[in-house]
């Protein structure tokens, strides 16, 4: 072969580290191909296929489009060196050390795009779900990905599986039984999450083997549940105490039952007392979101005659209650004052024999 009438077949022929000048120099050129390929698909195809993907309406394909985009330029620059350099005969040590670089490039590549594909998953599914779950589900899917990916380059490169997940499981064992309360708080909270005893806003009441609690849930965390009680504190509990506890919640509390009682003296003639029940169903009736249930005399006590009231609020709030409570107090308050009827205190009579 002549080149400028010079013949370099000899040169081309010469042997350099096991391979010949033309097989270096097809290397290169492979090299260069390919780079330019992959440079082509990154700064054409894909900005083609990206205006493509704007113009449909699902999100998958633009999410994809954006995965392809953000692969690093170092890897794509490293799998054109590589498959050049497949085409040479290189030493067995230089070409395992390549080989398992190329593996571990491809699998963080890897990871880089299921990790992608799961934050999308995740944000759809935040919108319709309590954060707390996503966050527990995120915790989990990157162990399994991390876990997955470690396993799969280990064994690609020469290590023993089998004996590194036995000692793993019996490590893992041992990892469980000293962080168990930390695991039976995370699986409580994905127990909160489905079966929804409460949610952020509810009020509660707790009541478990370390006394009560009560308040308005104000975060539900993988390990525990923040609870602002009614004088202001922040009460934090173990979301494993909350699944073991009795809750009640009254956020969802539709219509709120409610009972007491009044005395009235025991100088009350008979024919008011007759009177009583009447006065306090009309003392109730007119409140709007309330409803009568039953007023009786039921009772005759140390110092009063005791009438048993009980009657609705079509309401689960609190302070819904406590103004038809109110309402209802001052209606039969002026009720009994209007007939004449005297409300009984603590008093004592004492008859003094001469």
């Amino acid at each position: 072969m002549e080149i400028f009438g010079y013949d370099i077949s000899s040169l081309l022929e010469m042997s350099i580290f096991g391979n010949s000048v033309q097989s270096y120099g097809i290397a290169i050129l492979l090299f260069v191909g390919f780079w330019i390929g992959l440079k082509i698909f990154r700064s054409v195809i894909l900005r083609r296929l990206e205006k493509v993907s704007q113009r449909t309406k699902t999100e998958i394909d633009d999410r994809m489009v954006k995965v392809l985009e953000e692969m690093s330029g170092f890897f794509l620059w490293f799998v054109a060196f590589y498959l050049t350099i497949k085409t040479l005969r290189i030493n067995e040590s230089i070409e395992n050390v390549l080989d398992g670089l190329f593996l571990v490039l491809v699998v963080w590549e890897l990871i880089k795009i299921v990790r992608q594909i799961m934050e999308f998953g995740l944000q759809r599914v935040s919108h319709r779900k309590d954060e707390t779950i996503v966050h527990g589900l995120r915790l989990v899917l990157n162990i399994a990905i991390w876990a997955t990916a470690i396993l799969l380059v280990l064994s690609n490169l020469g290590f023993n599986i089998s004996a590194l997940a036995a000692s793993l499981g019996i490590g893992g064992i041992a990892i469980a039984f000293a962080a168990q309360n930390i695991l039976g708080d995370l699986f409580s909270s994905f127990t909160i999450y489905f079966d929804k005893p409460f949610q952020v806003g509810d009020y509660i009441v707790v009541t478990g083997g370390n006394g009560t609690v009560n308040g308005v849930v104000k975060h539900i965390g993988l390990k525990t549940t923040r609870i602002a009680s009614l004088q202001g504190e922040e009460i934090v509990v173990s979301n494993k105490q909350l699944t073991e506890s009795n809750i009640q919640n009254f956020k969802k509390l539709h219509q709120r039952r409610v009972d007491f009682q009044i005395g009235v003296t025991y100088d009350t003639k008979t024919e008011k007392l007759e009177k009583i029940p009447e006065l306090i169903k009309k003392a109730i009736d007119p409140l709007k979101g309330a409803e009568f249930g039953r007023a009786h005399f039921y009772q005759f006590a140390d110092f009063s005659l005791n009438f048993k009231i009980m009657y609705y609020v079509d309401s689960g709030d609190y302070d819904d209650y406590l103004n038809t409570q109110q309402k209802i107090n001052l209606g039969i308050r002026k009720a009994f004052e209007k007939e004449g009827i005297e409300m009984a205190f603590p008093t004592q009579t004492l008859y003094l024999k001469k």
